[in-house]
């Protein structure tokens, strides 16, 4: 009976070791859900906040493709700039 009661033991201390290893799959898969989903918002609001800004820049000073075109450039290089500050937060805070 000791080594049975040894074993038992041994055996729940072997099973919480593991339960701490492993995350809770849906909260790991609910956490990069977010982190994807955060970086592809940054990106789109930029490119359109661009575009919305360089729209109304043409509308206003009647130079119809340039503006826009121009505008939509700066918000896609903002918004990829914002995405690799982004996902280098999450990197480094382990996310």
């Amino acid at each position: 009976m000791k080594d049975l009661d040894d074993f038992k033991t041994r055996l729940k201390i072997a099973k919480s070791k593991l339960e701490k290893k492993i995350p809770k799959k849906d909260n790991e898969k609910n956490t990069y859900l977010g982190n994807a989903f955060k970086l592809g918002t940054e990106l789109v609001a930029a490119v359109a906040v661009g575009t919305i800004i360089g729209f109304i820049l043409d509308s206003w000073f009647d130079t119809k493709p340039i503006l826009i075109i121009i505008f939509f450039l700066f918000g896609s290089a903002a918004g990829i700039v914002n995405v690799f500050k982004a996902a280098k937060r999450m990197q480094e805070s382990g996310k």
